[in-house]
């Protein structure tokens, strides 16, 4: 039974309340809590950008995550830094992730050599606006007060 629902989430928009009861997910049933996390513990969510403990960008642009990437969901740009990002030598100056193409299975995570894409737990994805289907780096990189 859902006992909380954020009023500012996409799942009170959606029309989720307290009180309601999820039966199923991906077409197996759910019959307690314990199995409400195990299906949503097997899915990661939104994926974030990874700063180090100095605040820099830890995206060193190689691409990897772009190629293990089954869906062509992930594109980047490398660039170099001239001392003007919050990164190292070498960066991603553009980092999106189509959301429509991924399909959340974590390869862009087990590719990244780096420890820089990490699988979230933000599940809470509904837009409405075709413009938001693609995750900018804006929207992916944690902010560098909470790295630190």
């Amino acid at each position: 039974m859902v006992t909380r629902v954020d009023p500012q989430g996409a799942a009170s928009e959606a029309g989720l309340q307290r009180g309601d009861v999820i039966v199923e997910i991906d077409r197996k049933p759910v019959k307690s809590v314990d199995d409400f996390e195990k299906a949503i513990a097997k899915n990661g969510g939104k994926q974030v950008l990874m700063r180090d403990e100095n605040g820099l960008e830890k995206c060193v642009a190689c691409g990897l995550c772009s190629v293990a990437c089954p869906a062509d969901a992930i594109y980047l740009e490398a660039a170099e830094n001239d001392g003007t990002v919050q990164a190292g030598p070498r960066y991603a100056s553009v980092y999106q992730i189509h959301k429509t193409r991924c399909i959340f299975c974590g390869y862009c995570e087990e590719a990244c050599p780096v420890g820089a894409v990490f699988m979230g737990k933000d599940y809470e994805l509904a837009v409405y606006s075709k413009d938001d289907f693609v995750w900018d780096k804006a929207d992916l990189l944690v902010p560098a007060s909470v790295a630190r």
